[in-house]
């Protein structure tokens, strides 16, 4: 059987973009409660599928879903400003839903039939996770999961992945696999909720612990002959893409710790005799902390709104020709590149320096305000940012162009 592609002519809206303030109005106040309870959600490791739930009955996931297919048509900038405003109520959430925009995204440009199908269902709040690293000591470029072609036109898939992000909460898990028939890579899109498909909440890292990153395994699994599409027909700036969403997740963190140490220090009573003010919020000193914290907020938001023009540029060159989408193309996985070096410093480097706005009592594991580094420690060490310096150095001293694609695994035997 053809795998179904997605190379045909690209669509774009053409309506006009929603105003930011009125769409973002929309979720403010349910950011406001998911914010209420982060932090007792980390303490009990409680997931936060609720969450979730509301966010896409209240149309966060089709925020970039056409409106006549249910959606509210956002551009890319007002994706991730709101996907930053999210973060800063809890980082973990728009980390769970980094596969989910991600292949809403690769959606926008499918085939006319096949388009229609996946932005209906997302437009009516259905929600997709992740699901593309091999479990285990696999070699790098190899692939063990597995689809299969059956008589009947469907595939059945096997095989088990780590880190699969948002897979927990989702209806649909857009994984990595290779055909057994033709040894293509390609991209499954399994039905999570049927037998052969199962998740495990096993993510042991010191933070974002609540995106629901653990193993899922598929045994034998159906997937229906329109969810199978060559990895070769993905959107080109899908890496640049995934890269933004840490990079909001990363400003978020910021921006929640400048919130939290604010409040902090507003409502403190306790004072030094050796410092400058009868209270901490008239005290010089503290306010220049809580000043360079805000600072960082405002730096992390401002380069997360610079990818996201990058990445609409990107979005927008698929209706131009080849020669200016491919530059376009590079031109936003430089810009993710460029902004992760200097957003995952910022980021940890701010969520440390809260804690000298404060006293002992700040690093009281009740107030759990460690969460926004090691969420932010986290978030950054995801695709070495090290490896990406290079790169963006590699650009500025020999004009080469940035990769769009790579893998994980180990090395192979020499």
């Amino acid at each position: 059987m053809t795998t179904t592609s997605t190379t045909s002519t690209p669509r774009t809206t053409t309506h006009t973009a929603p105003d930011y303030e009125t769409l973002a109005a929309r979720f403010r106040p349910l950011f406001d409660r998911i914010a209420a309870g982060a932090s007792e959600r980390e303490r009990t490791h409680t997931l936060p599928a609720a969450e979730i739930r509301e966010l896409a009955d209240a149309g966060f996931g089709a925020l970039r879903v056409p409106v006549e297919h249910g959606g509210a048509g956002a551009t890319l900038p007002q994706l991730f400003r709101l996907l930053t405003e999210l973060a800063a109520a809890d980082s973990n959430i728009p980390q769970a839903l980094r596969g989910h925009f991600a292949l809403v995204e690769d959606r926008l440009v499918g085939r006319s039939g096949e388009r229609t199908r996946w932005l209906d269902r997302f437009g009516r709040g259905e929600i997709a996770g992740n699901s593309w690293t091999e479990v285990g000591a696999v070699q790098i470029g190899d692939v063990i999961t597995k689809v299969t072609p059956q008589p009947d036109g469907t595939f059945r898939i096997s095989g088990q992945k780590y880190y699969s992000t948002g897979s927990v909460f989702a209806d649909w898990i857009d994984t990595y696999a290779e055909r057994t028939d033709t040894g293509e890579r390609v991209i499954a899109i399994v039905d999570a909720h049927q037998d052969g498909v199962t998740h495990g909440d096993d993510w042991d890292g010191f933070g974002q612990q609540t995106t629901g990153s653990g193993t899922s395994t598929f045994v034998d699994a159906r997937v229906e002959a329109d969810a199978v599409t060559l990895f070769d027909d993905r959107f080109k700036y899908q890496t640049a893409f995934y890269q933004g969403v840490l990079l909001a997740v990363l400003a978020g963190s910021v921006l929640a710790a400048e919130r939290e140490v604010a409040l902090a220090v507003r409502t403190r009573n306790r004072v030094f005799s050796h410092g400058n003010a009868d209270t901490f919020a008239a005290d010089p000193q503290i306010l220049q902390v809580v000043g360079e914290v805000s600072s960082a907020g405002f730096a992390a938001a401002a380069i997360v709104d610079r990818a996201a023009e990058a990445l609409q540029t990107a979005h927008e060159g698929a209706a131009l020709d080849e020669a200016e989408d491919e530059r376009r193309n590079d031109r936003a996985e430089l810009a993710t590149a460029q902004a992760q070096v200097a957003l995952t410093s910022l980021a940890t480097q701010a969520t440390s320096h809260l804690f000298d706005a404060l006293a002992a009592s700040g690093v009281s594991t009740t107030k759990n305000l460690d969460r926004h580094w090691r969420n932010a420690r986290t978030a950054g060490s995801h695709n070495p940012w090290v490896f990406k310096a290079r790169i963006v150095g590699d650009h500025a001293v020999n004009g080469a162009q940035p990769p769009r694609v790579w893998a994980i695994g180990a090395t192979r035997a020499r």
